[in-house]
């Protein structure tokens, strides 16, 4: 108990608990847009300002969640710094590393000029680093550090993870706004974040996974999914259509500019748009605006970032300009409307296509093509042996949805109102499709009208949710990765279904007894019931959650790293597993051969050929391999070479098997094409310390995990008997 309380003490009065000065703008803007629509009593503003209240709260609440869960699970506020920094794992420690050069360089001028003209990420290459990754949010942050007044009391490791968990904050507040603006009732987003911090699991996982790049924007996703929604309603003024158009704009702009995977999201973003542009469920003014966003927003992060090729060659961008370009024909009947829409959606695909192969041909662009080959694969359609490919399609993360994740949604009641929520809504959207398709006389009429002559219609705003949740949940289902960009909008989604004034008017018709009283008793009483259930069932449980302490141990990592750092050049360059030369980037500042952002077509051949060292491979062939990578060390881990994780076919050994034409190990089938290898595996051979391996390296670590071995170059070779090694042996 006294521990716990220690470790509560620690995060109170040493997190910073703010929201970032743009996201906290953003919110006081949008909520201004909001109030200045319509007539006030004071009893209403004293309403919404509870709500404001209700909204922040859960914000800060599940900021302090994931916050106080980071802790207890690492004790990160006692372990060395070593053992912080090897908490950041696989390409989180290698974003982190950019954060902490930033730090150490001299100047911010120097720091800057380091990251634009680094040559310790790849050895033998000189990249520019905010041209090719997505660390804006590091030099940033590096930057706020050094001018701001708290080097005293804030070491630099925490305002990067509060930074980060201070963004959960604001995720849950955009997801409060985008409900409550549905909904028209702040109970809808006081339900949206206790469902997005029951569903932890499914929701987020920053708490282990700090620097990846999507907890960084998926908060500004939400953000603009929010200033969408307020976009849509109906009433708003020209001047607020103006400001939330500004605001969409820069959640967009952040957005793109803290994750690579920005277009894919913006592709069916687009995808989204275009379709409620078809079905006249949105006006033309408000189509061509949302796609203008979206472009000025890519092309601002295309400047940003140094004239990245991926932007221009990417096929959100060139569905936007196709979208733009071809015009739809919305006149005629039923089945004249129907054509006119086919034709108009092949046109528009085609020119997407014939846009994205010609920007490609003349950028010369490759960059992305592991993508094209994942999704291919992944359908079926293209090479089952290609290396890219299958290391995404072995992963669990890139597998389909497991059927599990619903048996946990269903378990805090949201699974339930979510999903008679979009029932209900998918059989009114395709009423109202039917009738606009029917009516030609509506043509041309604002979506506003319409509804206001129609006894079935749906509000702009809710046909954009409801379209959001569709295509994200079947990306989700088919990606288990993707599931986080579906999961928090479905708690949005389910909260409106309940508070929404939509289905409980239609549950009240059909038993005719619907008034305004009632409504408001129903809309009132189901969230309270809900959320004092909720309370009851799970307050305990998360009492009990964020009660149990861990503490970091991986004493042989940290073993490596002190070696590393003491033992070898600080010059060194080292060679391994893309996970673990992130690690080694940011403990030791050693320079590598590869590492784990695969966005670039030279740095996956030479990270498939530096894998070689766990293929069945002669030592000269891997030694030529790593004497061309410019690697002086090569670090191989058992857990790679004896790897139990994953079945026959999906183990690293096995993808470098089949892309090599050799047969893979063990009992089970093999492609009849596929022959024996004329070496062993080089990974267990090089242990046996034959002539063959000793006359090429030299084992200059090893312990129960690691061994590494150094590389003898030239006449170093004949004279390996007279260097002297300075040989660590900790195996037990």
């Amino acid at each position: 108990q006294q521990t716990v309380k220690v470790r509560w003490n620690v995060m109170f009065t040493s997190v910073s608990l703010r929201l970032p000065a743009p996201c906290l703008h953003f919110n006081i803007v949008l909520c201004y847009v909001i109030l200045s629509s319509g007539v006030w009593t004071w009893r209403t503003v004293l309403w919404v300002a509870i709500g404001w209240t209700v909204g922040i709260s859960l914000g800060m609440l599940s900021c302090i969640y994931v916050a106080t869960l980071h802790e207890n699970d690492l004790w990160f506020s006692n372990i060395k710094e070593v053992e912080r920094e090897i908490s950041f794992r696989t390409e989180c420690g290698l974003y982190y590393s950019y954060y902490k050069q930033m730090l150490r360089a001299p100047s911010i001028q120097q720091g800057l000029s380091e990251l634009i003209n680094d040559n310790a990420t790849e050895s033998k290459r000189t990249i520019n680093l905010l041209r090719r990754m997505n660390i804006y949010q590091e030099v940033f942050l590096g930057v706020l550090y050094r001018i701001l007044p708290i080097q005293a009391y804030l070491e630099p490791v925490y305002f990067y993870i509060y930074t980060v968990f201070s963004l959960q904050a604001v995720y849950v507040i955009a997801l409060f706004i985008t409900s409550w603006l549905l909904s028209g009732s702040w109970l809808a987003g006081a339900l949206t974040g206790v469902w997005y911090i029951l569903n932890r699991v499914d929701t987020t996982r920053v708490e282990f996974t700090i620097s990846l790049r999507e907890n960084w924007s998926l908060p500004f996703f939400a953000l603009q999914i929010a200033a969408i929604t307020c976009y849509l309603r109906p009433h708003l003024k020209p001047i607020q259509q103006k400001v939330v158009l500004w605001l969409m704009f820069l959640a967009t702009l952040c957005f793109c500019l803290t994750w690579q995977f920005n277009q894919f999201i913006l592709l069916v973003q687009a995808l989204i748009i275009f379709t409620l542009d078809c079905l006249d469920l949105i006006s033309t003014e408000q189509v061509t605006c949302l796609y203008l966003v979206q472009v000025s927003s890519l092309l601002s992060v295309w400047l940003l970032q140094f004239c990245n090729s991926m932007i221009l060659g990417s096929l959100a961008l060139s569905f936007i300009v196709a979208a733009l370009f071809v015009k739809g024909l919305k006149t005629g009947g039923l089945a004249a409307r129907l054509g006119k829409l086919l034709l108009h959606t092949v046109l528009v695909l085609a020119l997407t296509f014939t846009i994205n192969y010609l920007a490609k041909q003349a950028l010369q662009l490759r960059s992305d093509e592991h993508i094209f080959k994942f999704i291919k694969s992944k359908f079926g359609l293209g090479p089952t042996r290609d290396f890219d490919a299958s290391l995404y399609l072995c992963e669990e993360a890139f597998g389909l949805l497991p059927l599990d994740t619903f048996d946990r949604l269903a378990g805090t009641l949201l699974a339930y109102p979510y999903l008679v929520t979009l029932i209900v809504l998918l059989v009114l959207l395709a009423l109202v499709i039917l009738a606009n398709l029917c009516d030609s006389s509506a043509v041309g009429r604002p979506p506003k009208g319409r509804c206001e002559a129609r006894p079935i219609c749906m509000r702009a705003d809710v046909a954009y949710n409801l379209l959001h949740t569709v295509f994200f949940g079947l990306l989700a289902l088919g990606t288990m990765r993707m599931k986080y960009l579906w999961t928090g909008h479905m708690c949005a989604f389910a909260a409106y279904g309940v508070c929404g004034k939509e289905l409980w008017s239609l549950c009240l018709n059909m038993i005719h007894c619907n008034t305004k009283t009632k409504l408001r008793l129903i809309r009132y009483t189901v969230p309270l019931v809900i959320l004092c259930f909720l309370y009851y069932k799970f307050w305990p449980k998360l009492m009990t959650e964020v009660s149990e302490l861990r503490e970091f141990y991986d004493p042989d990592t940290v073993e490596l790293m002190t070696w590393i750092s003491s033992k070898t050049p600080k010059k060194a360059v080292f060679a391994g597993s893309m996970q673990l030369l992130a690690g080694i980037k940011l403990c030791t500042g050693r320079v590598l051969t590869n590492h784990p952002h695969y966005e670039d077509r030279a740095l996956r051949e030479r990270t498939k050929q530096v894998y070689q060292i766990y293929a069945q491979q002669s030592p000269e062939e891997v030694h030529g391999i790593l004497h061309a990578a410019g690697a002086d060390f090569v670090v191989m881990e058992d857990s790679i070479c004896y790897e139990r994780r994953h079945g026959r076919g999906c183990r690293l050994r096995d993808l470098l098997d089949l892309a090599n034409g050799h047969i893979m190990d063990g009992p089970g089938d093999n492609d009849p094409d596929l022959v024996h290898a004329s070496h062993p595996r080089f990974c267990e051979s090089i242990k046996t310390d034959g002539p063959a391996y000793t006359a090429l390296f030299t084992r200059v670590f090893q312990n129960k995990t690691f061994h590494v071995y150094k590389l003898k170059r030239g006449k170093k070779r004949a004279q390996a008997d007279r260097e002297p090694v300075a040989m660590e042996d900790k195996t037990q």
